[in-house]
């Protein structure tokens, strides 16, 4: 979910930051926000990651299998929100995990989260960091997975671009992208600007209803939204209802799969040890 999905430039990191920690600190007092999410997808919700995100059964069985990671190598769980997406795919395949985000409030909730998956504090680590500036080592991660995330960073060719120097060589990173049926994406150049590949474009055709059902449950229960979330965040999250609901035929989503190549080096790193400004239009991530 992107709380201040506007048209407009985005908004410095810090006044970002201020924006989801109120988000995610509202959404931690009641369990409103999860019910709707869960009606939205039905037997597709994954309870036990209660992501703020399009993130289903489906989209977890993808990642799982596109990842093709070893037990013990590094996941980066970029944009990771509360942990949930991290913490399931670290347990399930026996991985370590480092989490980032934008958001204080949401790091301390994933950091709070980790008894829940039986992971350790060795095991898997949050920071709070922005996608265009991790702050983590060239070549660090085997994998890397961003769900969600990659439309509210400020310039996503520099988050990509990041996010490629962390990978090591045959790493792959994950993420969901969006754009409009019928339209070239630019994913190949973003890739290449990178010095990764395309290696899977699979199509997500149920997401776009996904979202119209979950838009449609948050302008139902509007009154219930402001008395539990607060007249703040219960308007920010009607405006996006009402602004993306318009716009979702038409859009096509997917889940891309990009790799560094084996012999193409990120930068001095070891795995083992640890364009220009603007947002491109088919980047408006609910």
């Amino acid at each position: 979910m992107n709380p201040t999905a506007t048209a407009a430039p985005p908004a410095p990191a810090e006044q970002r930051s201020a924006q989801y920690d109120a988000f995610h600190a509202a959404r931690a007092r009641t369990g409103l926000v999860s019910r709707l999410y869960a009606a939205a997808m039905g037997e597709d919700y994954p309870a036990e990651v209660a992501a703020s995100s399009s993130c289903d059964w489906p989209l977890l069985g993808l990642m799982t299998a596109r990842l093709r990671m070893r037990p013990g190598q590094l996941l980066v769980d970029a944009g990771c929100g509360t942990g949930g997406i991290g913490l399931w795919l670290a347990r399930a395949l026996a991985l370590r995990l480092e989490g980032f985000d934008l958001s204080p409030v949401a790091v301390a909730q994933a950091t709070d989260r980790r008894p829940h998956f039986g992971m350790s504090a060795d095991r898997a680590a949050f920071r709070a960091a922005d996608l265009e500036d991790t702050g983590l080592p060239d070549s660090s991660a085997h994998g890397i997975v961003c769900a969600d995330a990659l439309g509210r960073a400020a310039d996503p060719d520099v988050a990509v671009r990041e996010l490629g120097r962390l990978l090591a060589p045959g790493g792959r990173l994950v993420l969901t992208r969006a754009t409009r049926t019928g339209t070239d994406p630019i994913w190949e150049e973003q890739a290449r600007a990178a010095g990764l590949m395309v290696e899977h474009v699979d199509e997500r055709p149920a997401e776009p209803a996904t979202w119209d059902r979950l838009y449609r449950l948050w302008i139902a229960h509007a009154d219930e939204l402001r008395r539990e979330l607060g007249e703040d965040q219960a308007r920010n999250m009607l405006r996006e209802a009402h602004q993306m609901l318009p716009v979702l035929p038409g859009r096509r989503a997917v889940l891309l799969t990009l790799r560094r190549p084996a012999n193409v080096p990120s930068g001095l790193g070891a795995a083992d040890t640890m364009t220009g400004p603007g947002r491109h239009a088919d980047e408006r991530t609910p």
